[in-house]
């Protein structure tokens, strides 16, 4: 009974205030989007967070399913799936997991997050590669965006157009920086209305599948929620577009301009 207060106070206390932190989301967030190449949808997405426990202990356990439907499905069937299990009052990752299912591939990986032990860095432990010392502070590849919602899109008003942030991340069993180039704010059409948000555009690498560094573009609600509501990814072969088709559990409503359908 102790413990089950406890959780529900928490869970209650939480997702509004940590340590003085007002948060952009919360336990309980579940947002769908579609995956489309011009008119064809190729795939969707789900991302989830909820309260739960490991190792005795009070988590926010974030999970992002992708796969492929229709003709794609058919042509290269995916299914990817991330895990994290974050910290809710350090907002840092404790627990990775990256479970990858694409054509014939497969790949499963578990990442252990220490972020105490040491002051000057942290201890990772892969079941894949074993011990690695990283930078203090890292997160894993889907923590980094609730941090970007939490810590720094709140005061996105402190940097202007062409400014770069750079989160360090644990992707893949390496260190993988993640560097966001801050476009401003524009007006983005979705399939169910207009909404106002901040862009970003994360450095890619120029390549096999990249032309430019500027070839992945995110946009984030530009309301309290800072939801990631669209992503573009401008490939050799066309340009893919991932944007949310449903949501729940929001904080704040999504400052969305519905679309009528009488009129376009």
């Amino acid at each position: 009974m102790k413990h089950w207060l406890y959780f529900l106070t928490l869970l209650i206390i939480l997702p509004f205030k940590a340590n003085g932190q007002t948060y952009s989301y919360a336990p309980g967030e579940k947002v769908s989007y579609i995956i489309h190449y011009g008119l064809i949808n190729g795939g969707l997405a789900e991302l989830e967070m909820v309260a739960d426990t490991l190792d005795g202990k009070m988590v926010w356990h974030s999970k992002i399913l992708g796969r492929t439907t229709g003709i794609a499905d058919a042509l290269f069937k995916v299914l990817d799936i991330y895990e994290s299990f974050i910290d809710p009052e350090t907002q840092l990752p404790v627990k990775s997991i990256r479970n990858i299912r694409e054509g014939r591939y497969r790949r499963y990986n578990e990442v252990l997050f220490d972020h105490k032990t040491r002051s000057d860095s942290a201890i990772l432990t892969s079941d894949l590669t074993g011990v690695h010392i990283a930078p203090p502070g890292i997160h894993d590849i889907l923590s980094c965006f609730y941090w970007m919602r939490n810590q720094i899109l709140p005061s996105i008003e402190n940097y202007k157009k062409g400014d770069m942030i750079t989160i360090v991340t644990w992707f893949t069993d390496e260190l993988y920086p993640i560097n966001m180039r801050y476009l401003g704010t524009e007006e983005v059409r979705l399939r169910s209305g207009r909404i106002k948000c901040h862009k970003f555009n994360p450095v890619t690498e120029v390549g096999r599948l990249f032309k430019t560094e500027d070839d992945v573009s995110f946009w984030f609600s530009a309301d309290k929620n800072f939801l990631p509501v669209k992503i573009r990814f401008d490939i050799f072969v066309g340009g893919f577009i991932c944007e949310v088709v449903n949501h729940q559990g929001l904080l704040y409503p999504l400052e969305i301009e519905v679309r009528k359908k009488d009129t376009e």
